[in-house]
């Protein structure tokens, strides 16, 4: 794990904000001391406190003090949240945003044309130090800011480097992706209790499954398919259950919902 030099100014400590910190610490990324947070919740200034990150008590603060700025407020609060961190900022700061929809177009134009910024989609996975991050530079970003921006995001997860085209899709697979996965494994606990398994054992054996395939789907090295293969014997449980997923078309009804979920992406950044 590299370790990153300089100050980090959060704008913004909610829950995303906060695992992002919290990460870069335990990973040795960063020292608590050379983060600085902003962020008009009194309670989540205590937290940030605790944990020996320096509490500012301005955004235009935050924003002199900071080498690299983290902006994780909600889209709705862009204007007002932004305004005084942009006249304040310092000319060579480098930009994360995960400020869901806001393109690096329009943070530009909020920080001037020579501003560095890269845009983030994470996921909430991060929460739990599993997340998965994809991240595009704008064009005056150096490779040393693309590699800071990936460490910070790899303190809690993964981090792929990609063009911003790619965003919206990348919400539809893994910013939204985890609430398909929750909804499947719902589903599945819901069928379990129709069949008198309790709810309790149905939700600790279903979370299990959930998190063991996972688990191996990332160290056994081998693709979805293979693992799908071995664990389908011709005839048997699997292989009726996969027979009646396919007869429905889960395929296709997949493909259809990552469609709605990128071109609900695209309409979002767009106003």
């Amino acid at each position: 794990m590299a370790t990153l030099s300089g100050d980090f100014g959060f704008l913004g400590y909610g829950n995303m904000g906060a695992a992002i910190a919290a990460g870069m610490v335990a990973q040795g990324t960063v020292t608590p001391r050379q983060i600085s947070v902003y962020d008009p919740d009194t309670e989540k200034v205590r937290a940030a406190g605790a944990l020996g990150f320096r509490c500012v008590a301005s955004a235009e603060m935050l924003a002199q003090h900071c080498d690299t700025l983290l902006l994780a407020v909600k889209p709705q609060m862009l204007e007002e949240a932004l305004a005084p961190v942009c006249a304040a900022a310092r000319p060579d700061a480098c930009v994360l945003s995960v400020i869901a929809g806001i393109s690096i177009a329009r943070l530009q134009v909020l920080f001037g044309a020579e501003a560095r910024i890269l845009r983030v989609m994470p996921n909430t996975p991060a929460l739990a130090g599993a997340g998965a991050a994809a991240v595009a530079a704008g064009t005056n970003c150096t490779k040393e800011d693309i590699a800071r921006g990936r460490a910070v995001f790899e303190s809690v997860g993964i981090a792929e480097v990609v063009p911003e085209a790619w965003l919206d899709g990348v919400t539809a697979l893994s910013g939204s992706g985890p609430a398909y996965f929750f909804y499947l494994t719902e589903c599945l606990i819901n069928a379990a209790v129709r069949r008198g398994i309790p709810e309790s054992t149905a939700a600790h054996l279903a979370a299990q499954t959930l998190y063991g395939a996972g688990k191996l789907l990332i160290e056994s090295g081998e693709s979805p398919a293979t693992l799908r293969e071995k664990v389908t014997s011709k005839g048997g449980t699997t292989f009726a259950a996969l027979e009646r997923m396919r007869g429905r078309d889960l395929e296709g009804l997949v493909q259809e919902a990552f469609d709605a979920a990128e071109k609900r992406s695209r309409e979002l950044g767009a106003h």
